[in-house]
């Protein structure tokens, strides 16, 4: 699949990431959480991701400005969307993957030290 001009990096993080808060809601997790797994994958800090989500920031900008991309994300394997995790070539693609699958883990109840890669 090519990745390269994907329609999803144009668009803002915040404009997904309240499906995120609401997926992680509707399963007894909270938006702490889902900033948590964010501010694990990007290194941005609560202010910096606040900021980004206000300033309506668009997932390319939002991965090309992340702080520190943490090293342990290529720990995050399965599938995601029905692709996996593993195959995706395109950097920006596959991170944004990561933070799906991390969301997702959250939602289905995976204690936080397993989602963190700890």
């Amino acid at each position: 699949m090519n990745y390269e001009n994907h329609r999803i990096y144009g668009m803002s993080v915040a404009s997904v990431y309240v499906h995120y808060v609401t997926k992680a809601e509707r399963k007894g997790r909270t938006r702490d959480e889902v900033d948590e797994v964010t501010r694990w994958l990007t290194g941005y800090t609560q202010e910096q991701l606040d900021k980004a989500l206000e300033d309506k920031t668009t997932f390319q900008d939002f991965f090309d400005r992340a702080p520190n991309l943490n090293p342990n994300r290529f720990l995050i394997k399965g599938v995601i969307c029905g692709v996996r995790l593993e195959e995706i070539d395109h950097p920006l693609m596959r991170d944004l993957r990561y933070l799906d699958k991390l969301v997702d883990e959250l939602a289905k109840g995976r204690a936080m030290e397993k989602i963190l890669r700890a």
